[in-house]
């Protein structure tokens, strides 16, 4: 254990530098291929997401790791590469693919099947614009996270140049424009649909919603993507809401 970390030190953990601008830009360029290259995407994706868990709570080897919505689960197979105890709950089983990972559960994220407070690092990545109910979602992650334990959040927000997913950024024409083009251009419906299953979730609500908790501490609230000022533009007001891209919440679970 490296000296002055602990787990309910607020930051991130020694040794490891704050994220580099070719590590973005290895990122964006593995997103412009999602379509055509997934596996490469979201490889690249749990690694780095995975290194950000370690970053703030140390190394997960030998814990107890609950992903919520891991699709296919690629970021359960990196934290079981790691050495952790990771058990994927996914509700869509056609996003489970062809190979979901052993033990893996489909399960509503609003009601998981486990007792309260036995994951330590409870994971959930880009699933809260897809939840109807976000602080319902919210409470749930915090409740089957221990004490002292961490929770990785991230979602992409409705006014980001991603908002829209696959028929972004024409979602700021509007959604049903916006879909109407994307079925014009590839020939297929788009994935996605506003109100079903994407929803306009927002950066401002959402911290004062989970800064209002007393359950849980907000360790960081950060761009999930920028190589710098990550935490610097969450705090700007309407400058946030599209410069963020996707929004990372840090949060520590209080004690009862």
């Amino acid at each position: 254990m490296h000296r002055g970390w602990s787990r309910s030190s607020p930051r991130p953990y020694p040794g490891i530098k704050d994220p580099s601008f070719r590590r973005s830009v290895a990122l964006f360029r593995a997103f412009l291929h999602e379509q055509d290259d997934p596996d490469h995407c979201y490889s690249l994706l749990a690694r780095d997401s995975v290194n950000q868990v370690e970053a703030y709570d140390g190394p997960v080897a030998g814990r107890t790791v609950v992903d919520v919505g891991g699709g296919s689960g690629c970021f359960t197979a990196e934290f079981r590469r790691r050495g952790a105890h990771a058990y994927l709950f996914e509700p869509d089983v056609q996003e489970l693919g062809d190979k979901p990972p052993d033990g893996a559960v489909i399960a509503d994220g609003y009601l998981l099947p486990l007792y309260d407070g036995v994951a330590d690092v409870t994971f959930s990545s880009n699933v809260l614009e897809h939840v109807a109910d976000p602080q319902t979602f919210v409470s749930e992650l915090v409740r089957v996270t221990r004490p002292g334990g961490l929770i990785y959040l991230s979602f992409t927000n409705w006014l980001s140049p991603w908002g829209g997913h696959e028929w972004a950024p024409w979602h700021y024409l509007g959604a049903e424009r916006a879909r109407a083009r994307y079925r014009r251009r590839t020939g297929r419906a788009a994935k996605h649909t506003l109100g079903e299953n994407l929803f306009a979730v927002h950066i401002g609500p959402t911290l004062r919603q989970v800064r209002a908790r007393d359950d849980v501490r907000v360790v960081s609230a950060r761009s999930r993507y920028w190589p710098f000022l990550a935490e610097t533009v969450v705090k700007a007001p309407g400058v946030r809401e599209v410069a963020t891209w996707n929004l990372l919440l840090i949060l520590r679970r209080c004690p009862p």
